[in-house]
């Protein structure tokens, strides 16, 4: 019994008291997630491109 007023709550939650995003909502935070994430990749490529580039150059010119 205990269960079966759990997943009651439970729904009752869901559905009347969440407030969920609308679709045009949903769409501008999943663009705003896709940019952020194509920014971070490239700052990280570009400061592992830069790293590798000038230990190569370090490291010749020591050996």
């Amino acid at each position: 019994m205990k269960i079966k007023t759990y997943l009651k709550d439970v729904h009752n939650e869901l559905v009347n008291k969440t407030s969920w995003p609308t679709w045009s909502e949903l769409t501008n935070s999943a663009i705003v997630v896709m940019v952020a994430s194509v920014i971070i990749a490239t700052v990280i490529f570009a400061m592992d491109f830069s790293f590798r580039n000038i230990l190569d150059w370090i490291y010749g010119k020591l050996y």
